[in-house]
């Protein structure tokens, strides 16, 4: 099996050029410098993940019009990238017609309009050639990630649009890596159900936040978090979830299987099971692009899990990036670059 190699341990740039509080260019001109692509090179990392949201450079009243200003900020940071040794995927992280966090709400879920709307995906496949097109000969490795946490009853639709996407940007380069990543936020649990195609240069990816009751506990955007409120600990029990259950059966079909289990290394193992079966079955590359716990975590809790899911990544051999570098209540690095948990950092840098 081909390895990823310059994509073993990266970095997310999320909060950037995506998921920012508004478009404001003092944000995009001083989030990430220079300087923070030489830190995380410099840290060890071999590449970063690049999260972008489409309006940074294309306008709904214009599209197909691309904005050399919001270009300019990826043109910088590949730049960077080449000089400090990084390689880069590059992920469409906010799509024309889609993203993940209007998903997460019955009042916005309407706005999700890119599986089933052909203007919308031709304007997908057109944005992506112009993106490969423009970055594909870059002097640095770069993996173009198709499209950031899918959210669809079943992965029928996406398995559809993204082999489309795939045999479009074929005509632009035979050679360019592309990443698919699965359904229900791009879970390990529904690599199952990807479409994998007879293309070496066609990677496979997920997402590891499992179990999120700990991972994201109390988070204010996840409602079984907020309804839950428990304080978690590694090694720990899911304290008092029987009975949060039965208070609020809207959860249990999701979290009923983790009562009366211990947050440790073999429950790892068990929700990261479905991302070794896709190996074993298909002997392709694969990839975590996102994967860490939120800051409220007490520090050793939140140290040891991802010492354990790392070390579940090296034994399987899964190249990986943490979220996030800055700030979005994950970030190793507070606002004004000081690294917030030493212990955090030398855990990614070293095992």
């Amino acid at each position: 099996m081909e390895h990823l190699h310059s994509f073993r341990r990266g970095m997310n740039l999320g909060g950037w050029l995506s998921q920012y509080p508004k478009p404001d260019k003092h944000h995009f001109d001083t989030f990430i410098t220079k300087k923070d692509i030489q830190t995380i090179a410099g840290w060890g990392f071999d590449h970063i993940r690049l999260p972008v949201d489409y309006p940074i450079i294309e306008h709904d009243d214009r599209p197909g019009t691309y904005l050399d200003e919001g270009l300019s900020y990826i043109d910088r940071c590949f730049e960077w990238c080449e000089e400090s040794g990084l390689a880069v995927v590059l992920d469409l992280h906010h799509a024309p017609g889609f993203t993940f966090n209007h998903a997460l709400k019955d009042e916005t879920r309407h706005l999700n309009t890119l599986f089933t709307d052909e203007k919308d995906q031709q304007r997908f496949i057109h944005l992506w050639k112009f993106l490969l097109n423009r970055y594909h000969t870059a002097s640095t490795p770069v993996i173009f990630e198709l499209l950031n946490e899918v959210v669809l009853p079943e992965s029928g639709p996406w398995n559809v649009l993204a082999k489309r996407a795939v045999e479009e940007l074929r005509k632009e380069s035979k050679s360019a890596k592309i990443l698919i990543g699965g359904n229900h936020n791009n879970a390990a649990s529904e690599l199952k159900n990807l479409e994998v195609l007879p293309d070496p240069n066609v990677l496979y990816g997920f997402h590891f936040y499992d179990p999120l009751l700990f991972t994201h506990q109390k988070a204010p955007w996840v409602e079984a978090s907020v309804d839950y409120q428990a304080t978690l600990a590694w090694n720990g029990p899911f304290s008092g979830l029987e009975a949060f259950l039965n208070q609020h059966p809207k959860h249990a079909s999701a979290f009923r299987h983790l009562t009366g289990r211990t947050i440790d290394k073999e429950l790892l193992h068990e929700c990261m099971q479905p991302a070794f079966d896709f190996l074993l079955s298909h002997q392709r590359p694969l990839y975590c692009g996102e994967f860490g716990v939120i800051d409220i975590v007490a520090s050793s809790c939140r140290n040891d899990w991802h010492a354990e899911t790392i070390r579940l990544f090296n034994q399987y051999d899964i190249g990986w990036a943490v979220w996030t570098y800055k700030e979005l209540d994950f970030g190793i690095v507070d606002y004004d670059g000081k690294v917030r948990d030493p212990n955090l950092l030398d855990i990614l840098c070293t095992i």
